[in-house]
């Protein structure tokens, strides 16, 4: 738990730094690499030794799908156990990381294109606590959610992101938390801890890399056109916006770098994207 000193310490306004702080897409995969060391969670552990410690983190889950543009608010959010069918020990979980209401009021304040409502009634879901508990254990971060508009496209995601471009500036560590390829209709469920992919999910994956790579934002925006491969990819576009949001605030002289690049279960990528 962070202590109350160092919380009310994050109550003033964030100043800006020299450097900016990366961005990251990750794949969160199952919820029970939130609990589990595996080759992904010890990646995400390691990322957050690699990269400067953040003010705050904000992140962008597919969990949070809903009507309109919100953000976490409380001075504390609850963890939300939003799954069934997997071991208790999972929905025992409780990740006591505190909020920011001011750092909210200032995301808020950033974006011009909409209105963003602050949120006092939903907390972390399996999107963002089950990655960041292996980044900051201690719990000392400030975190808070990001909801994604169920009822505009991949362009309004995009443009909305690069208005928060200046959080990069001022220390706050954003995440996209969803996955590429994620269709778990045509999911191997015995192979899940098994990195095999369907042909159709490993072309789409690939395709999906080499466009981040070239800057290829518009075909990634329009990733409709793309052909068949990308109908089974992404049935629904909760999982993919995220990556959506990390492309908007791209800058134009950041590394690209690509880590836990598997996929499991056949239909389901992990790879995931630094930019910075």
């Amino acid at each position: 738990m962070i202590k109350l000193s160092a919380f009310k310490a994050f109550t003033n306004r964030l100043e800006q730094q020299d450097s900016l702080m990366p961005v990251l897409f990750v794949g969160h995969g199952s919820p029970m690499n939130g609990i589990e060391d595996t080759e992904f969670s010890d990646r995400w552990a390691a990322m957050a030794k690699e990269i400067p410690v953040p003010k705050a983190v904000l992140v962008v889950s597919a969990h949070w799908y809903g009507r309109g543009t919100k953000i976490t608010a409380m001075d504390f959010p609850s963890t939300i156990h939003d799954f069934g069918g997997f071991p208790q020990a999972l929905f025992d979980v409780q990740y006591p990381a505190p909020g920011s209401p001011t750092l909210a009021r200032e995301t808020a304040s950033l974006v011009k294109s909409t209105d963003i409502e602050l949120d006092h009634d939903w907390g972390l879901d399996h999107g963002t606590w089950t990655v960041v508990r292996h980044m900051y254990p201690l719990a000392n971060v400030p975190i808070l959610q990001l909801s994604i508009n169920y009822a505009k496209g991949p362009e309004y995601h995009y443009q909305l992101a690069k208005e928060l471009y200046e959080l990069r500036r001022k220390g706050v560590l954003i995440i996209g938390s969803g996955n590429m390829v994620h269709n778990l209709r045509l999911a191997a469920w015995h192979r899940l801890n098994d990195p095999f992919g369907y042909d159709w999910a490993l072309n789409i994956n690939e395709r999906f890399k080499a466009m981040i790579l070239d800057g290829d934002h518009k075909a990634l925006i329009n990733y409709r056109t793309l052909g068949a491969d990308v109908q089974l990819a992404i049935p629904t576009p909760e999982h993919y916006l995220p990556l959506i949001y990390t492309l908007g605030l791209k800058g134009s002289k950041d590394d690209i770098t690509f880590f836990n690049d598997k996929t499991v279960g056949g239909s389901l990528s992990m790879t995931s994207v630094k930019f910075g």
